[in-house]
């Protein structure tokens, strides 16, 4: 090819403007195809990604901070405490916890404990007949000490490896039922909640605007009467989550209290709420319900009056009440809506290439065999453009 045709085809790829062929197609069904496809398009656009989506908005998620106050009182009377009140010091454990709280309800006690040598508590692996069953220096995964190789009575019927440890050692094969602090039930707890959205600097809190200090006092949640009331009973928080209080008291559990804050601040900041559920995190199968509950172990470290280091050890059972705060904020902002406008314009393309496909795939045998002088559609539609057939009936 000479240099000259070369540059002609550059100047003309580069230059030269090409449009698309059109034609016109008279077929009612295609052209009820294509209005449907473009209303479905608009409908899409319209309803999912700009009414409910709301893609005309930027979002943002929430920044939250949580803090917790309990308050309750309850008493009890036992053979091993005698009459005592507990209050929020006594069953909060520890006092502040992140985004959590919990609250002692049944309690296995260990009182007058001091370093020495005793029977170990019966089980498989330490009941023993002489001391040929013991181990010196063995400590078990289970073991409350070190056993010293020694067989000794546990009680009138059982014999038990001896161990080195706080003595006597704690049983805790029978848990109390009904639980021993089941009046928890009855204590509240106000959770105070402050959200920011960092991204339009708004903040707000879950004691709202219209709550006075007055109705504060004597409010508690309830999701009909009061929905907006910061103080919980957990009773009722286990209720709602579908539970019994006073079975989750037994062994303990994990709930969780979610606070939910969707936000449409193109509408008046009194809009945005939170909104309070509950569920139980725990859950358990009902076929493989080992290990169930929660609890934890504590000692209260004191000197008798002989000078000798003695402890009462607690072993505690409760619930953790974890607050879970979510949520996201959205603001109109033009650059998502201009964004999706688009992205609903260019969709709407799609109709007519779907139109077009159709045509060809179903209509292709039709024509050919209506012109049978014509081998190839290609030259039928040739045709066509030149004059021959204005457009396909």
């Amino acid at each position: 090819m000479s240099s000259g045709g070369c540059c002609a085809e550059v100047y003309s790829c580069v230059f030269d403007y090409n449009t698309p062929r059109i034609a016109l197609i008279k077929s009612r069904k295609v052209g009820l195809l294509n209005r449907v496809i473009q209303l479905a398009i608009l409908a899409y656009v319209i309803g999912w990604v700009f009414v409910w989506e709301k893609g005309y908005q930027d979002f943002d998620t929430v920044v939250s901070s949580v803090t917790l106050k309990v308050k309750g009182v309850a008493a009890t009377d036992t053979e091993d405490l005698g009459f005592r009140i507990w209050d929020v010091a006594d069953y909060i454990i520890p006092a502040q916890e992140e985004n959590a709280f919990f609250v002692m309800t049944n309690l296995i006690l260990t009182p007058n404990q001091t370093q020495g040598k005793c029977a170990e508590l019966p089980d498989s692996s330490t009941i023993c007949i002489s001391n040929s069953s013991c181990t010196p220096g063995y400590v078990g995964t289970h073991s409350n000490g070190v056993q010293t190789g020694l067989c000794v009575p546990y009680n009138e019927s059982v014999k038990t490896c001896e161990v080195k440890a706080w003595c006597p050692v704690e049983n805790d094969t029978t848990v109390p039922m009904p639980a021993f602090l089941g009046a928890a039930e009855n204590f509240t707890v106000l959770i105070k909640n402050n959200i920011w959205y960092p991204k339009f600097n708004f903040t707000k809190r879950n004691i709202l605007s219209n709550i006075s200090a007055e109705y504060l006092k004597t409010c508690v949640y309830d999701p009909a009467k009061h929905p907006f009331c910061p103080i919980f009973r957990l009773g009722s928080i286990v209720e709602e989550a579908g539970e019994s209080f006073k079975d989750m008291a037994v062994l303990g559990g994990v709930m969780g209290i979610q606070i939910s804050w969707n936000c449409d601040l193109d509408k008046k900041h009194k809009y945005c709420v939170p909104k309070y559920s509950f569920r139980r995190l725990d859950n358990r199968e009902l076929d493989h319900n080992v290990s169930p509950g929660y609890n934890f172990r504590s000692a209260k470290y004191y000197k008798d009056s002989n000078n000798v280091e003695s402890r009462t050890l607690m072993k505690i059972y409760g619930i953790r009440f974890d607050i879970l705060v979510f949520g996201t904020a959205g603001k109109f902002d033009i650059i998502p809506t201009m964004i999706n406008i688009g992205s609903g314009v260019a969709l709407l393309g799609v109709a007519t290439v779907l139109c077009d496909i159709i045509v060809f795939h179903f209509f292709k045998k039709r024509y050919y065999y209506r012109e049978k002088k014509y081998k190839h559609v290609e030259d039928y539609e040739e045709l066509g453009n030149n004059g021959s057939h204005g457009s396909i009936p």
